[in-house]
């Protein structure tokens, strides 16, 4: 897995917080090197766990500390007519440091975006320029074609591989969701002739 190369602070706050592990710290400081340009961090526990080489337990409670210090915000959206999480948010919480470190954030903060966006766009055709998708933003375009597609796991595999098709860059994250989209389509029909297959023979076996 590729490693960012984004800035990243840990302020006085954190670093000499006793409460919180080395490694909580680090996630904090991961944090800060992905915040997007409204100041949002949208990276699941899966990436963290691959990046890190931990499971998403140990992920989930550095999280949980660093929330429950005040240090950070985790918002959740959830998957229309149900309990289950579409996106989850986390911010930073700027009250807790320093004039100093806000300033350095804040500074911080707008060199991350200028980075994210230089190492996120690619050359595309006639089209334009290709721009990252975030989480939400295929999460909002599956809804709107509403084929089911997690729009974390779709994310997280195209981040794990830079956002490749093979060996080219992506030219258009709407295309690859279609592509998706028909082959769960596809999957799901074979599953369904198969099962109708077994019910014909009454006893599943052909």
């Amino acid at each position: 897995m590729e490693k960012p190369n984004y800035y990243s602070i840990i302020p006085a706050s954190i670093r000499y917080d006793n409460g919180l592990t080395p490694n909580a710290k680090l996630l904090y400081a991961e944090i800060t090197s992905l915040l997007q340009m409204n100041g949002i961090c949208f990276a699941s526990n899966k990436y963290f766990s691959e990046l890190y080489g931990k499971n998403k337990v140990t992920i989930s409670r550095w999280i949980k500390v660093l929330k429950e210090r005040g240090y950070i915000t985790v918002n959740y959206t959830y998957k229309e007519g149900s309990n289950e999480i579409a996106n989850r948010y986390i911010q930073i919480c700027y009250e807790g440091l320093n004039k100093n470190d806000k300033g350095v954030l804040t500074k911080m903060l707008k060199s991350n975006t200028t980075s994210y966006n230089t190492n996120t766009t690619y050359s595309n055709n006639k089209e334009g320029l290709f721009k990252k998708p975030t989480v939400n933003d295929i999460n909002d375009y599956c809804l709107e074609r509403k084929n089911n597609i997690d729009a974390e796991t779709f994310f997280d595999f195209y981040e794990s591989k830079d956002w490749l098709v093979g060996k080219n860059k992506m030219k258009n994250w709407k295309a690859s969701v279609r592509t998706w989209e028909k082959r769960e389509h596809k999957n799901n029909n074979t599953a369904s002739h198969r099962h109708q297959k077994g019910a014909d023979y009454g006893d599943g076996t052909f």
